[in-house]
């Protein structure tokens, strides 16, 4: 299929949000609703709005409830450019964004519209309305003159190393992110409902585009959890959704029946590495192929992926991420002459989006392609650690722990050394009614790797620190470091 952007995509989502009509759009809680409810609540938000002009940005503060979901779909099909602000921010952290963006509204729910964000708005001059159960109300007056921005929608990287970066995809690029999301394959309306449980700040709100750009129904979470997540797939026969390499531990380790997982015919996944033993571990458990991309908010999207066909076609490769798909070229580049690199030979993956113009950008991962042009994820080059000449992949180590039968989960990072310049630091999530010591976890890593790879220090904790779209916070690992060491020395 033919990925190249559709320059109607706000006019196509409009029809397609107006074609539900009287038929199920979005379930909730437990609650069904309708075209006509959605749109009605679009209608709403677009007359709060009308002393805007249809070029000036929102800012929406943003989480997985229905309300927000009307807010980013009408903006869209509007062809008005929208920002997404994350929630889970401190009132602080949020009323700075705002002041950052400077956009001509914000709309917020009122869990979230505090003093700070008062102040925030009414410093910025933009209107602000709150999305209430009821319908959205207008809580500030917009005071500033008209802003004008370029139509598409801000989204927000995970931010695990560090803040958020805020990237705009260009509402001509979104049909690409909608296409990459269901592998070039897009459902029908009579399809079995989208699962949608990605944070909508980030590039999963095209779970939710997708959906409703297909004319969908939809089944809203507004975060993961196992009991919600498998109810969900029960109740709707869903037969495929999104997934990253945490639900899938959480559903190994909630041993969730395999019966109440029989509607699904695949997963598609992305958002960090897929270890082979995990894959393995799951499609031995469940008997459902695991279809693993690679993809960036920077590149609106998944560059490439496995697919039902090449599954079919040349069966599992574990810890491989598939070939490109239509619209991108991907190649591999030494990193010091950026000249394309051998098959096999590892070097930095580099790839050129179609609808995001004729410019290659080369990452920071470390990749390979084999002979069948299936290409592999290596790690991070720029996360190398540098112990006193060693250099150390994060990642290899993170793998000998994952080996410990004690632990869910693990976390590697750099951290700095007087002596040696950088040394690894370690984090680990025990498995529930698991106990395991620092030394023996540091064993484990011992008996895999050279010693230089043994970490200086393991924290153990019951659960890793993660963000909303369940990615572990490198920033927050490195934050244990100290009081590690401090523990370790009483």
């Amino acid at each position: 299929m033919n990925m190249r952007a559709d320059p109607a995509f706000a006019e196509t989502l409009s029809a397609a949000l107006a074609g539900y009509g009287p038929r199920q759009c979005i379930e909730f809680e437990g609650a069904w609703h309708t075209g006509e409810q959605v749109t009605g609540y679009i209608d709403a938000i677009n007359h709060a709005l009308r002393g805007l002009g249809p070029a000036e940005p929102v800012a929406l503060v943003v989480r997985n409830r229905v309300p927000h979901a009307a807010a980013i779909l009408g903006s869209i099909a509007a062809g008005r450019p929208v920002s997404m602000v994350y929630s889970y921010q401190s009132p602080q952290a949020i009323a700075r964004d705002i002041e950052s963006i400077a956009p001509a509204a914000v709309i917020a729910d009122p869990q979230d519209w505090s003093p700070e964000l008062d102040a925030s708005v009414r410093s910025v001059g933009a209107a602000g309305i709150t999305l209430g159960a009821d319908g959205p109300s207008v809580a500030t007056q917009r005071t500033a003159g008209p802003v004008d921005a370029g139509a598409g929608l801000d989204i927000l990287s995970s931010g695990t190393t560090g803040a958020p970066k805020r990237v705009h995809i260009p509402t001509a690029v979104l049909a690409h992110t909608v296409l990459s999301m269901t592998l070039g394959d897009p459902p029908s309306p009579d399809d079995p409902p989208a699962l949608v449980s990605w944070p909508f700040g980030s590039v999963g709100v095209c779970q939710l585009l997708a959906g409703a750009y297909s004319g969908q129904r939809i089944v809203l979470l507004e975060k993961f959890t196992v009991e919600h997540w498998v109810g969900a797939v029960r109740e709707h026969r869903i037969r495929t959704a999104g997934t990253q390499p945490t639900i899938l531990r959480m559903l190994l380790a909630a041993d969730v029946p395999r019966d109440q997982l029989a509607s699904l015919e695949y997963l598609t996944g992305g958002g960090g590495p897929l270890e082979p033993e995990l894959q393995a571990r799951f499609e031995d458990r469940y008997g459902i192929p695991l279809l693993w991309g690679y993809g960036a908010t920077e590149f609106a999207g998944t560059v490439c992926s496995w697919t039902p066909a090449l599954r079919d076609r040349f069966g599992p490769r574990p810890g491989t991420v598939g070939r490109p798909l239509p619209g991108v070229r991907v190649r591999i580049v030494d990193p010091d002459s950026g000249a394309e690199v051998g098959t096999g030979e590892h070097g930095l993956l580099s790839a050129r989006v179609e609808v995001l113009g004729p410019q290659w950008l080369t990452t920071t991962d470390l990749a390979s392609v084999d002979g069948d042009g299936i290409i592999s994820i290596h790690g991070r080059a720029d996360g190398a650690i540098n112990r006193g000449g060693f250099k150390i992949l994060p990642e290899r180590v993170r793998a000998a722990l994952l080996k410990h039968p004690a632990v869910h989960d693990a976390s590697v990072v750099a951290v700095p050394d007087d002596r040696l310049g950088q040394v690894p630091f370690a984090a680990v999530e025990l498995l529930p009614g698991r106990t395991t010591t620092e030394d023996e976890l540091k064993d484990a890593v011992r008996a895999e790797l050279p010693a230089q790879s043994v970490p200086v220090a393991i924290a153990v904790l019951d659960e890793l620190p993660r963000n909303a779209a369940m990615k572990v916070r490198l920033d927050a690992v490195r934050a244990l470091y100290p009081n590690t060491l401090r523990r370790n020395a009483t």
